[in-house]
């Protein structure tokens, strides 16, 4: 695992962390820390919805793969506390195509993925839109693009997307202005099926 891309996320390639990290409450726990900084097992409980015993047992599954490790102490060093490893992480199913182990390995992780975030939307037109100042309000929403690219092509559109990002997810927290507040930028690339190809119009 390597953490040198531009947005400071740690590489997983390694199938059994893969395998590991698609679980709803690892995903759970390793977004937590990741958002909001170190915390122990029983903070971490209550919003990964699991018993601070399980909680903990989770954690160490993770650090077993070097995706969370033990943070400085807090106040009461009676408790151990976690933190992520990095800000964020990235897997890629593997360039061999008969590696079937690997690509399952992906496909489970990604399946997760899509799933705890596939309701984000609603949950933020529900409970968070509503309460927005009409500021934010009108710079909120989404996009839906096809666009008709070769493979190169669309791995260029990523990296762009990502020089783009870079600047503002690494800046220390003293850089950001005053009125900053947390973005969401949900990202996905879904390449259709051939049957979908129908001519060249987006």
């Amino acid at each position: 695992m390597d953490s040198g891309n531009r947005l400071g996320d740690i590489e997983i390639t390694d199938r059994q962390a893969m395998r590991a990290l698609a679980h709803p409450v690892r995903l759970a726990i390793l977004e937590r820390l990741q958002r909001h900084g170190p915390a122990t097992a029983t903070q971490l409980a209550p919003d990964v919805g699991a018993t601070p015993s399980v909680t903990s047992w989770h954690l160490r599954h993770l650090a077993s793969f070097g995706l969370v490790r033990d943070a400085e102490p807090g106040p009461d060093r009676r408790h151990r506390r976690w933190e992520a490893v990095a800000r964020g992480f990235r897997f890629e199913a593997p360039e061999d195509p008969d590696d079937e182990e690997g690509w399952s390995a992906a496909r489970v992780l990604s399946r997760e993925m899509f799933l705890r975030s596939g309701d984000l939307p609603n949950r933020w037109a529900a409970e968070v839109e509503p309460k927005l100042d009409p500021v934010w309000r009108r710079l909120a929403g989404l996009a839906n693009t096809r666009v008709v690219v070769s493979t190169d092509e669309l791995a260029a559109i990523e990296d762009a997307i990502e020089r783009i990002l870079a600047p503002y997810v690494m800046r220390d927290e003293a850089a950001r202005p005053d009125d900053a507040r947390g973005v969401r930028l949900l990202r996905y690339a879904l390449p259709e099926g051939a049957e979908d190809q129908t001519g060249g119009t987006p």
